[in-house]
């Protein structure tokens, strides 16, 4: 068995950023990936401008004199003439600073005396002045290429004048689901079956990361189906996704389906949960392979891998160069005694003491963990976890989006 980081190389080896370039509306480009550099055609601000309601005042002329009289008023967003000589401007946050004044008084520290206003102190030169280009500087790079557009992102590029981005593509995915179990929420639940969880669990996940996704559904235990679908599932997609069927029983028929239509690169990842993943490449006649990733069937299993491979292969895919989650040192306060000989990762949560908390039932059929968990403990292989000891942690905050 492959470990986490070699089976992780393998996958992110093979993914390289789409080439569909879309150009989309700012306001749309929440969750997209910069296609090119968003450079700025501007200074910002523009102009130098004031940090506070206030006074825009030149400084030789407070040496003479602590009360001047008023010579304009300057809101936000209206020209400014240049300062009168011996005089104030009367200006607001966010307006531009006269030519000739050197600061800026805040309002509270000046005393108001019909058209003139007297000062208490002397303000050092620039305080209160928000410098043109403070901000921002014409030509520099603001967003560079393979970033994953957040709010803030937008925020930044609309402060420039940006009214659309170049992105990548969204990855579009086909995803399907094995197991004659397998009954869909709504309908009867036979004897011997259980409802599907993860076909809600990981099409929530491939939507949080953007993607296109295609359900063909659940497809029946046989090889023959399996084999009709993968091949229709290849047809126009960048990834086949699977859930089920590739472990090494009579039932489980993805593998030597994949074999059949392509390549696997590798199978069995020394992991817990999650141990019978696999990746590969499916042909097809008229364009080059659609990747593909199965993933196990347990529900937690599913979920685990999701995060920790597929969700970072499609990240790739989609053009975002740093696809690492950050990883937190926290204390354990819990004890585990045993050890695995396979990397675990654990559902766990941050508790009031500054802690992470364990729950108790590591099963990777206990769904009821990851909604419990707020993250996941990243335990390396042999090693027995002793409560106080400080544990590699990734919040789910790191990982759902």
């Amino acid at each position: 068995m492959l470990s986490t980081a070699a089976a992780l190389e393998i996958l992110l080896g093979a993914a390289r950023p789409l080439d569909r370039i879309e150009e989309v509306d700012t306001f749309a480009a929440r969750g997209r990936v910069l296609a090119a550099d968003i450079t700025s055609p501007i200074d910002v601000p523009r102009m130098a401008t004031s940090a506070m309601d206030g006074y825009a005042v030149r400084l030789a002329d407070l040496q003479v004199t602590r009360q001047l009289p008023i010579s304009q008023r300057i809101p936000a967003g209206h020209p400014a003439q240049p300062l009168a000589e011996a005089s104030v401007a009367r200006i607001f946050t966010g307006a531009t600073v006269p030519p000739g004044a050197d600061a800026v008084v805040m309002q509270e520290q000046a005393e108001v005396e019909g058209d003139r206003v007297r000062f208490a102190a002397m303000p050092a030169r620039g305080e209160w002045i928000t410098a043109q280009g403070a901000d921002i500087k014409t030509d520099s790079v603001i967003l560079p290429a393979g970033r994953r557009l957040d709010a803030q992102s937008l925020g930044l590029a609309a402060s420039v004048g940006r009214a659309s981005l170049p992105v990548v593509g969204r990855p579009k995915v086909a995803v399907f689901f094995t197991g004659d179990e397998l009954t869909m929420p709504g309908e009867p639940l036979r004897p011997g079956a259980i409802y599907n969880s993860s076909r809600y669990t990981l099409r929530a996940l491939l939507e949080n990361l953007g993607c296109v996704v295609s359900d063909f559904g659940i497809v029946p235990d046989t090889l023959a189906a399996t084999r009709d679908t993968l091949r229709a599932a290849a047809a126009e997609h960048d990834l086949v996704l699977t859930s089920g069927g590739v472990s090494v029983g009579e039932e489980d028929h993805v593998r030597p389906a994949v074999l059949a239509q392509g390549r696997l690169n590798l199978w069995q990842i020394a992991m817990k949960p999650g141990k019978p993943l696999a990746f590969g490449e499916l042909d097809r006649a008229d364009a080059a392979p659609t990747f593909f990733i199965g993933l196990p069937g347990n529900p937690v299993s599913s979920f685990v891998t999701f995060l920790m491979f597929v969700r970072p292969f499609l990240l790739r895919l989609a053009g975002v160069l740093d696809v690492t989650p950050r990883v937190l040192q926290l204390r354990a306060d819990f004890s585990q005694s045993k050890a695995d000989r396979r990397n675990e990762f654990l559902r766990a949560r941050l508790n009031a003491d500054g802690g992470l908390s364990l729950f108790p039932n590591q099963s990777s059929s206990v769904l009821t963990s990851t909604v419990w968990a707020d993250g996941l403990i990243d335990n390396p292989p042999g090693h027995a976890i002793q409560a106080g000891e400080m544990v590699r942690f990734i919040p789910f905050s790191e990982l759902l989006n």
